[in-house]
């Protein structure tokens, strides 16, 4: 039933923590999605999972498009002249809402709502004065949209940083070009370096000519062991307390996306600020999943977390982001795959064996350079990711008073202010 691409079908695993909802995605064709009308959704209706995730909620909102609901969803059209489904949304996310929610389930076998349609119709909220729903759905919106804008902010940034990557260690673009007669540093550099004065410097670190193994004169390929260390040993005895992050904390693009937890430690992998943590697992790795560790407190600090990921540490002289930008990189991922054992569904990737992947190992000015380059961009991306926690913190904190009236909304606004 599914298709590579057309209408996308919304499932319980599209539904996160934020407003924006989330790949990965399954498609549907335009024609199947004319058939199944009453699962097509359109701005400003609620979807509630009634089968697995449930508890949940998302909003549709108007940049979403086309969409239709996967059977294990359920919608809610609420009537503008009554309420705001802005306010409906962020009364769902709040404790009492998502009690409300869970009140019609049931946790016998897989969690789900008996009768979907006929507990949708049973669910309750307070419906404040339509104007007062307004005013507290734009306080808490704002907040939203500032963590949307970050994320979208760092997902601009690491791209950024993926196409210097490439273009250096993959495509060996500055070589290539000079080889084709390039003297422009601006034009060697491919675009990707605009400042003229940086564009020379760097420009002058690569080799014009290219040996017989195709590869920059002088630079040699390198399994990524040479480059990166994998699951380092760290002094983290069992019973210790550190930050502890599972596979749900990796997400698909960025850092980390939501604050560890603080658990005693017993036994699994370690890491430090500046670790790559990459999911050895499917479906996570054949998303793609990998964040780039920055949140511990310290540079001293050590955190521990899930068997289901590898830890990448670049080794001295190596730019840390290089490891993250390596496991991002497609050839890396299909090396994982190909690596995987385990019986059906347990499979996972071998650290030794994508410890193998072959790289190749430029001269340290390069490195030095691309560290200067890529750095600032992983400081600005850690900087988006703290500040959206911080932001989360606050509307996660505001929510429920809003919602009883424990506060008025010109009190959350000058308090945000």
């Amino acid at each position: 039933m599914y298709v590579p691409e057309g209408v996308p079908v919304i499932r319980g695993t599209n539904i996160g923590q934020h407003r924006t909802l989330k790949g990965d995605w399954v498609f549907v064709t335009d024609r199947f999605a004319d058939g199944i009308e009453n699962c097509v959704v359109k701005p400003g209706d609620l979807i509630f999972p009634h089968r697995g995730a449930i508890g949940e909620v998302a909003l549709i909102e108007q940049h979403h498009g086309r969409m239709v609901l996967s059977t294990s969803m359920m919608k809610f059209r609420p009537n503008p002249q009554k309420a705001s489904s802005e306010f409906l949304y962020y009364f769902f996310r709040s404790d009492a809402g998502r009690n409300e929610i869970l009140r019609f389930g049931s946790q016998v076998g897989t969690p789900g709502i008996g009768q979907p349609l006929t507990s949708l119709r049973q669910f309750r909220a307070p419906l404040p004065p339509l104007y007062v729903q307004h005013s507290i759905a734009e306080v808490l919106s704002a907040l939203d949209d500032k963590i949307d804008l970050n994320r979208r902010m760092s997902e601009t940034l690491e791209a950024m940083a993926q196409a210097i990557f490439r273009d250096w260690f993959v495509e060996f673009g500055p070589t290539r070009r000079k080889v084709e007669g390039a003297t422009d540093p601006v034009a060697i550099m491919g675009g990707l370096v605009l400042d003229p004065d940086l564009a020379r410097q760097v420009a002058d670190l690569f080799p014009a000519t290219v040996g017989e193994d195709g590869l920059p004169d002088g630079w040699f390929s390198v399994t990524a062991s040479r480059l990166i260390e994998f699951n380092p040993s760290e002094p983290l005895k069992r019973g210790a307390v550190a930050p502890y992050s599972d596979m749900s904390s990796l997400p698909t693009v960025g850092t980390i996306a939501e604050p560890p937890i603080l658990r005693e430690f017993g036994s699994g992998m370690r890491f430090r600020n500046g670790d790559t943590l990459f999911a050895r697992i499917t479906p996570c790795l054949e998303n793609g999943k990998a964040a780039f560790v920055d949140f511990l407190p310290d540079g001293k600090s050590v955190g521990w977390g899930s068997t289901e990921f590898i830890v990448l540490r670049a080794r001295p002289s190596v730019p840390a982001p290089f490891a993250y930008l390596l496991v991002r990189h497609d050839e890396f991922r299909d090396r994982a795959i190909r690596s995987m054992t385990g019986t059906s569904g347990r499979q996972r990737a071998q650290a030794d064996s994508v410890a193998s992947f072959l790289t190749v190992q430029a001269n340290e000015q390069v490195f030095e350079a691309f560290g200067q380059l890529i750095v600032p961009l992983f400081d600005l991306i850690s900087a988006n990711g703290r500040q959206s926690r911080t932001l989360a913190a606050n509307r996660d904190l505001l929510l429920p008073k809003l919602m009883s009236g424990a506060i008025a909304v010109r009190q959350a606004e000058e308090a945000l202010a």
